[in-house]
């Protein structure tokens, strides 16, 4: 801190504040010393060669005071708080419609912890803002040039601790935080000028007697208002004073003090750097900043300070800059102010434009600002004012009483009606009396808080008192219809010409479709691809957004897209315009949709927590999305890396049905199957045969699991066995299996049955012996659902799972049977809900279609004969074959065999030999009678 001068601008206010500390305090050291250390940071700041500019982010008064303060001095060289790193982002500002934000975004770290991507750092710009006025004259002005001397995005995050990322809220009072609000998603926000109090007493103490009810109110009230007509050396030095407040009245938090002072010495030194390289004269610069930075009290203040700070290197972190939509409701969430004062501050900036009569700067070109009616003198023409010896004006405007608004009647009837007609649209019963009402009671609230002119929120209170009722008959409330009605929330846009080039790439492949993209709302697309073929590439574009972008931004109506399916009809509901931010950050990650697809399938498939299921749903993605053999041969080969590694049967219904799904597409598709598809059957068929014994005894495999698996195995099984498995390995693992879960027991009965090791009969006798036991009969329906779920790996005994339900309706009593039904209803439900439809397809083909038929009706398992049928031996077969020899002669020449045809008289000789060796005979027909 410097230290007092004799003689000095504020030698007067220093006397006052200090006859006054001694008066009101208990000893004159603690109050004096913070009363005359503010007014030395002032008057250190006034006196510095270099205009220090103070502001208050999105504050109508700074705007206000920047313009006219630009036309008077006309600076040659502007520096400006803001990330060093966006200066090239500031000259695309003029094909945007504000608010916009300048973003840095980082989707790769390198040098923070891996939690923390993506980095994301926003700075939103508004027109009623003093960093616009600074950024739209530097740029529009011949021979001024912009600097920007704030630490870089990436020093953001050095200094920056995670903890110290989030944003503080307004209050307890504040509303919920609008849709608009997610513009910024989770982005670190950088302002200028952070003007709010850090020590929560002085805060709850300036609201209290402000008779206010938030942060922001007390601002517009006693901050705005006042400052909207000073003059520039007022202004300046009571922001400066402001400023000092604040910034001595903090908590000393050690580590955000550091950051404080490290961003001082910051853009102190880039700018002592620029002056000497550049050798401007410091009068003719203008440095703007906040008025918390303004008053810095470290060693690097200054023209003259010292040069003893060294900026860190940047991190290996690769950025991406660009601008992204912004609006009221995402300023007022992202740095804690109250909903609607971005809003009634833009109403503001205008009442002050025309009161007074300042010429804003804006961007030539900027798109949703109004021409001006009349051709403006250029800047040129007029003289800069000579610099003047800085006086003391904050002792006349301290003694100064306020000076009072008077009431604008016409206004606040305006208003009042206004509101009315609102609340009226969105099914309040307003009416004329609450007009009235709401006028009297708006004028009654600035009265009993000392105001002669009710303010905005005055109004609000008023309104919400006179018209708001116990229940929101809409989807508005009366506070949020007097936020739109002040100005509603006013949502930017980033032009075309601004987009990254994969955004421009998505509006250039969708141009075919006609829709307005950058409008904000649904566009509904419908695409008839089989008389207009073209619409295809569109259809692929809709896709892959649908598959990167969030939900809503685009929306399926009709259509869907299926391995070896060509499209024919499609509708879409487009949201480009709504979610721009999301398609911006995609241009962020690749200069294509299908680079950003491939880099999403390929961090899928090769991450840490990686299946074989997610991975082959990678492949499965890249050939429905991008038609990529060589990707999806990649991530195949990936995918049979992951399932040889995998020790539990968790992912297995997943695998089996997308590598059947992957499976058939590649046999239709191609004369031959790609060799991942080979590798990963072959080596799924022995790994399933290790992980099944264990998986019948495990706990925590499912029943649908263990039968995913048996589906792998007996779906597979001739594929595998083709490609050199050996059946053994899967009778062996059936063989090893012992569960005690009824419906893995189940389960094993019916591989038994698939492999042969257990017949129907027998199997049949089994489930007899379980509705014959009384124990067993509570745990019958667990038992049907691991038959159920065998018709994964057996489809063939649906009809013997319909033979074991019906037979359980049909011997059960009543009173057995009324207590167990819910119980069988709720596993069938719960266990294979996917497979019912089998059963009940069977079950319809088993059953008599009419009631009539039902009597007469014998089911087919009763019929049969249950003992088995010896087999006649065949008489007269060999004569046969030497009557008709011709296909028997075509099969012996292909087999390479030539000898004479044996005659009839040697015919019986075949047989014989039958009869002499009937075993085998036997057998078989015994197979067949079983099947």
């Amino acid at each position: 801190m410097s230290p007092v001068h004799e003689g000095a601008v504020f030698t007067s206010l220093r006397t006052q504040l200090q006859e006054a500390a001694e008066a009101f305090a208990d000893g004159p050291d603690a109050l004096e010393g913070i009363l005359l250390g503010i007014v030395d940071d002032v008057d250190r700041a006034v006196r510095e060669p270099l205009e220090i500019f103070p502001v208050c982010h999105h504050s109508p008064a700074s705007a206000i005071a920047m313009a006219r303060r630009l036309r008077e001095k006309q600076p040659k060289v502007v520096y400006l708080e803001l990330c060093e790193d966006m200066a090239p982002l500031l000259t695309e500002l003029r094909n945007c419609r504000l608010p916009v934000a300048a973003q840095a975004f980082a989707s790769e770290v390198d040098g923070f912890p891996p939690a923390w991507a993506p980095l994301s750092v926003v700075a939103p710009i508004t027109e009623a803002s003093a960093e616009y006025q600074a950024i739209a004259y530097a740029l529009d002005t011949p021979d001024v040039e912009l600097v920007l001397v704030d630490r870089s995005s990436d020093h953001v995050f050095q200094w920056q601790a995670q903890e110290e990322r989030s944003t503080p809220t307004d209050g307890p009072d504040s509303p919920a935080v609008p849709e608009e609000a997610a513009l910024h998603g989770g982005a670190v926000g950088l302002e200028i000028g952070d003007l709010r109090p850090r020590f929560a007493d002085l805060e709850e103490h300036l609201l209290r007697h402000g008779r206010v009810r938030h942060w922001s109110e007390w601002w517009h009230q006693y901050v705005e208002v006042p400052l909207g007509d000073a003059d520039h050396e007022s202004y300046r030095q009571v922001m400066l004073l402001i400023g000092s407040l604040f910034r001595r009245l903090a908590p000393g938090n050690p580590r955000r003090v550091r950051v404080d002072e490290d961003r001082e010495r910051h853009m102190w030194t880039r700018m002592r750097a620029h002056l000497a390289s550049s050798g401007v004269d410091p009068a003719d610069c203008l440095y703007v900043c906040g008025a918390f930075h303004a008053v810095s009290q470290v060693a690097e203040f200054g023209v003259r300070g010292t040069d003893t700070f060294e900026i860190p290197p940047p991190s290996a972190s690769t950025w991406q800059y660009g601008l992204i939509p912004s609006s009221h409701a995402a300023i007022e969430a992202q740095f804690g102010l109250a909903a609607g004062s971005v809003s009634i501050a833009a109403t503001e900036w205008a009442k002050n434009l025309s009161r007074a009569r300042v010429r804003p700067y804006r961007l030539q070109g900027q798109a949703g600002t109004k021409k001006p009616s009349k051709a403006p003198k250029t800047v040129a023409s007029a003289a800069p004012a000579p610099q003047q010896e800085p006086s003391d004006r904050l002792s006349g405007f301290l003694r100064r009483p306020p000076e009072l608004d008077p009431l604008d009647r016409s206004e606040l009837l305006g208003w009042s009606v206004e509101i009315v007609r609102a609340a009226r649209r969105n099914g309040y019963l307003a009416s004329t009396a609450d007009a009235i009402a709401v006028f009297e009671t708006s004028i009654l609230l600035a009265g009993m808080r000392d105001r002669s002119k009710p303010t905005p929120y005055d109004f609000q209170d008023a309104a919400v008192t006179c018209i708001e009722k116990d229940v929101v008959p809409g989807r508005r409330d009366v506070r949020r219809l007097v936020e739109i009605m002040m100005g509603g929330d006013r949502v930017g846009q980033v032009g075309y010409d601004s987009l990254p080039p994969l955004a421009r790439d998505v509006h250039d492949r969708l141009a075919p479709l006609n829709l307005r993209l950058q409008r904000r709302g649904v566009e509904r697309a419908l695409l008839d691809i089989a008389s207009r073929p073209e619409l295809e590439r569109c259809s692929d574009v809709l896709w892959m957004l649908r598959y990167l972008m969030p939900q809503g931004a685009v929306r399926l109506i009709m259509g869907e897209r299926r391995l070896g399916e060509r499209p024919i009809q499609e509708s879409w509901d487009v949201r480009l315009g709504t979610h721009q931010r999301a398609l911006i950050e995609l241009g962020y990650e690749g200069v294509s949709i299908e680079q950003v697809l491939e880099q999403r399938l390929r961090r899928a498939a090769y991450g840490p927590r990686s299946t074989a299921a997610t991975v082959l749903e990678a492949v499965e993605d890249a050939t429905l999305y991008l038609r990529s053999r060589r990707l999806a041969d990649e991530l195949g080969t990936r995918a049979l890396e992951v399932l040889a590694a995998e020790r539990s049967a968790d992912g297995a219904p997943e695998v089996l049905r997308r590598i059947r799904r992957l499976l058939g597409y590649y046999r239709t598709s191609e004369s031959v199957l790609p060799a991942w598809i080979e590798a990963f059957v072959k080596t799924g068929y022995a790994h399933y045969c290790t992980l099944l014994p264990k998986a019948f005894t495990d706990e925590e495999a499912t029943v649908g699991q263990v039968a995913a698996m048996l589906g792998f195995l007996c779906s597979m099984e001739s594929m595998a066995l083709s490609l050199g498995c050996d059946r053994t390995q899967l009778e062996l693992a059936v063989a090893q299996s012992h569960p005690e879960e009824p419906s893995k027991t189940a389960l094993l009965w019916a591989a038994q049955v698939q492999l042969g090791n257990l017949s129907r009969s027998d199997l049949r006798t089994r489930c007899d012996q379980l509705l014959g036991d009384p124990l067993a009969v509570p745990t019958y329906p667990r038992y049907l659902s691991g038959f159920l779920h065998a018709l994964e790996p057996a489809p063939q005994l649906a009809d013997f799972v319909v033979e074991a339900v019906s037979n359980a309706f049909a011997r059960l009593p009543d009173p057995v049977l009324l207590p167990w039904l819910p119980s069988l209803i709720s596993t069938l439900r719960s266990g294979g809900a996917e497979l019912a439809p089998l059963l009940v397809r069977e079950a319809g083909r088993i059953f008599p279609g009419r009631l009539a038929a039902l009597d007469a009706w014998v089911p087919p398992w009763q019929s049969q004969a249950e003992a088995p049928r010896t087999p006649s031996r065949p008489e007269g077969g060999a004569t046969l074959l030497a009557a008709h020899p011709t296909a028997c002669e075509a099969v012996s020449a292909l087999l390479g065999c030539e000898g004479p045809w044996a005659t009839a008289a040697s015919a019986p000789r075949s047989a014989a030999l039958v009869d002499r060796h009937p075993d085998t005979a036997v057998a078989l027909g015994a197979l067949l009678t079983d099947r």
